[in-house]
């Protein structure tokens, strides 16, 4: 049952509150003309948008059919420790697959070059002025994440059709969302946060698995469940540990 709401609330902005069994949540209802039902979880907590002619009952059901989701992501949010903005210098390192990378700068043609070692990964960035550094990093990285995801894609896209031979690849695009690691659609295809190009292989693949099932199961249920297992049989671990992502990947 939602509880009143807060005095000082405007009309298209109030806080409430939801219960789901011994836990109480409270959260942002914000009305606006958008045409469905939404919500959003981050460092502010839970915010729900719904349609001007929405009503609560249909409000409180859309939240109640979400209600595991909505507590395992604030409950991922609270485990999180302020992000540390990384200092863009020659000689830094960052995260990549998990591993650390040496960032070090040329100068040059303003481009981005990797070079791979054996158990050695460095970024190069050749620039014209120091003003390029931080713009040329993002390029080069994304760069970097959009080859592998796509591999990646194509890995668990060829176990899935030995599954089920009709299901078509989709095109792979970056995403910079602050709170999704990924989505799937008809329209857009298979979109990855370049972000977890800073993450360990496994929880890469958690994400990568847990989209390609979509492309079978557009939807959370037992059976989708049961096909990202068949792709990726450890999926409980890597989706654990992605809950403390927010600690390895930096602030660019």
């Amino acid at each position: 049952m939602f509880l009143m709401r807060s005095a000082s609330a405007s009309p298209d902005c109030e806080t409430r509150s939801i219960r789901f069994g011994e836990r109480e949540v409270s959260f942002t209802l914000r009305r606006s003309a958008r045409r469905t039902l939404g919500m959003q979880i981050d460092q502010r907590g839970l915010t729900v948008s719904i349609p001007m002619r929405a009503s609560l009952r249909d409000t409180e059901a859309f939240l109640r059919e979400r209600a595991a989701w909505i507590i395992e992501h604030l409950d991922a949010w609270a485990q999180r420790q302020a992000p540390q903005i990384a200092v863009i210098h020659d000689g830094m390192q960052l995260p990549v697959l998990g591993e650390q990378c040496s960032v070090h700068w040329r100068a040059g043609s303003n481009r981005a070059h990797w070079v791979h070692g054996i158990g050695n990964r460095e970024l190069h960035l050749q620039l014209r002025r120091n003003e390029d550094a931080h713009k040329l990093l993002l390029h080069g990285l994304q760069s970097f994440a959009l080859e592998y995801f796509c591999g990646r894609v194509d890995e668990y896209g060829f176990l899935l059709q030995r599954m089920a031979p009709e299901v078509r690849l989709p095109a792979v695009r970056l995403s910079s969302a602050r709170t999704r690691w990924g989505s799937c659609s008809k329209l857009s295809g298979i979109r990855l946060n370049w972000r977890l190009i800073h993450l360990p292989q496994a929880q890469i693949d958690y994400v990568v698995a847990h989209e390609v099932a979509h492309l079978l199961e557009m939807n959370h249920s037992p059976r989708f469940w049961r096909v990202v297992e068949q792709l990726k049989p450890d999926f409980e671990l890597a989706k654990a540990e992605l809950r403390h992502a927010n600690k390895i990947i930096p602030v660019l």
